[in-house]
């Protein structure tokens, strides 16, 4: 039997604008690469983002404490890692500051979500 909440869960609307998420991502691009083609640049490539372990892509030297982080990418956790990453996994190469504004964030997930592992983009 599944739990009223999960179920209420399951029917929700998905939060977040791909298109939008897309001119988020502007602020990622100079570090990360995404969609067809795409390649580990000054940060891994983020195709498969979710569901994949932190610290796990090929051929992308991260730091020991994002591979000893124990996290695996679901939007919850994605969500609070790009909002301050450094809070998130301290010890993390990565420099960005983080998101501030929900919406951004829920935008940028969004888009993140719409490509599989192979790059290409989702139905």
């Amino acid at each position: 039997m599944v739990a009223a909440g999960a179920a209420a869960a399951e029917d929700a609307p998905p939060v977040g604008d791909v298109g939008m998420g897309e001119k988020v991502f502007t602020k990622c691009r100079s570090c990360h690469q995404i969609g067809e083609g795409a390649h580990t640049a000054v940060g891994p490539e983020l195709n498969g983002l979710i569901g994949r372990h932190a610290g796990s892509l090929p051929g992308y030297n991260y730091s020991e404490a994002m591979k000893t982080s124990g996290l695996v990418w679901d939007e919850a956790t994605f969500k609070d890692y790009i909002r301050d990453p450094k809070a998130k996994v301290p010890g993390t190469k990565m420099a960005f500051a983080g998101l501030s504004r929900q919406s951004d964030i829920d935008n940028v997930t969004a888009y993140l979500k719409s490509f599989g592992a192979d790059g290409k983009k989702l139905p």
